[in-house]
C-alpha cells in the first residue's frame, strides 16, 4: 500500500517529538528567555507570566519551523538530493507564518494592538532562529552516536506485515556484508541489513531487518545501490537478499520465493532459471 506525503512527515515529526535531546533544548532555551526577559518582557512582566509566555511563544514557533523542515524534506526529496539543504528551505520558508504567528500572539498574550504591519519584520527577526531549528531537528533525526548508525548483524528482528518489527526467526543468520548505499535514504531507526525491495507505484519499498520504508526513488535506482548485498532480481518489481530467502515453491505453475518472514513473492519467467540455480540449495 502507497504511504502518502503527509502520514510520512508526520511520523518523522513524531521522531522528532519523541526525542529527550530535543525536549532538553527547547526547555532550556526557554528557561534561558524566561529568566533573562529580553524583548521588554522583564520590565513588564512577572516570572510566572514571563514563564508561559516564552513557553507559548516557543513551542508555536518550534512547531512551525520543525514541521516545515521535516515536509520539505519529504516534498523536495526529488529534487533536491543534500537533505540539510532541503530542510533548511523549509525551515526559512516558515519565516513568514512564524512572523505572523509572533504579532497574533503579541497581541493575544500582552494585550496589544494586532499590528499586522509588523509581520515581515518579525519574519526577518525569525531567519537565524529558523536555520537553528532547522540544525536541531537534524540533530533530533540522527542517530544518538555514531555506532547506532552503523547497519548491526547482531540486531535483526524481521518487519512483520504491519511495518513494525518482530522477532527474528529461528534460523536466520544474517551474512556479514558492507552496509548497502540505499541504506542513507532510510530513517535511522530502519538501517538494518537489506532484506528486499519492491515497487509500490512511483515508490520503492526498502525492506530491512529493522522495519521498511517507502522512498520515492526509481526501481531501476534502488538496484544500483544495493552495493555489495547478496541477492537476485525476481520479478520486474521484486529484488531480495540471500539471507531474506527460506525456500521456493511452485504454485499454480508459478515459482515462489517464501521469505524468512513468510512473504511469498512471485518469480517471472525470465528469471526462473536464474532463480533456480542462484538458490539450488533451498
Amino acid at each position: 500500500m502507497n504511504r502518502p506525503l503527509l502520514p510520512s512527515a508526520l511520523r518523522e515529526m513524531q521522531t522528532v517529538l519523541r526525542s529527550p535531546r530535543f525536549w532538553g533544548t527547547f526547555l532550556s532555551i526557554v528557561a534561558l528567555f524566561a529568566v533573562t526577559g529580553p524583548y521588554g518582557t522583564r520590565e513588564t512582566m512577572m516570572p510566572a507570566e514571563r514563564l508561559g509566555y516564552w513557553l507559548a511563544i516557543h513551542a508555536v514557533t518550534w512547531t512551525i519551523a520543525i514541521g516545515a523542515s521535516v515536509l520539505a524534506d519529504w516534498a523536495l526529496k526529488p529534487h533536491l538530493p543534500n537533505t540539510v539543504l532541503r530542510m533548511l528551505v523549509g525551515s526559512l520558508m516558515a519565516a513568514l507564518p512564524i512572523g505572523l504567528s509572533l504579532v497574533v500572539l503579541d497581541a493575544l498574550l500582552r494585550d496589544g494592538p494586532l499590528a499586522l504591519d509588523l509581520v515581515p519584520w518579525r519574519a526577518a527577526q525569525s531567519l537565524p532562529l529558523c536555520a537553528l531549528f532547522c540544525i536541531l531537528t537534524i540533530l533530533t533525526l540522527r542517530p544518538e552516536s555514531p555506532a547506532s548508525s552503523d547497519v548491526s548483524v547482531l540486531d535483526w528482528p524481521l518487519p512483520a506485515s504491519d511495518g513494525e518489527g518482530s522477532q527474528q526467526p529461528a534460523g536466520l543468520e544474517p551474512e556479514i556484508a558492507p552496509p548497502a548505499p540505499i541504506l542513507a535514504r532510510l530513517k535511522p531507526h530502519h538501517r538494518g541489513p537489506l532484506l528486499r525491495l519492491s515497487v509500490e507505484d512511483h515508490y520503492t519499498e526498502i525492506v530491512t531487518t529493522r522495519g521498511r520504508e517507502l522512498v520515492l526513488l526509481r526501481f531501476s535506482d534502488a538496484l544500483r545501490e544495493i552495493g555489495a548485498t547478496p541477492g537476485l532480481r525476481l520479478h520486474r518489481s521484486h529484488w531480495v537478499a540471500d539471507a531474506f530467502v527460506a525456500d521456493l515453491r511452485r504454485e499454480d505453475g508459478r515459482l515462489i520465493v517464501i521469505g524468512q518472514d513468510g512473504s511469498a513473492l512471485p518469480v517471472s519467467r525470465s528469471y526462473q532459471d536464474a532463480v533456480r540455480q542462484h538458490f539450488a540449495n533451498k
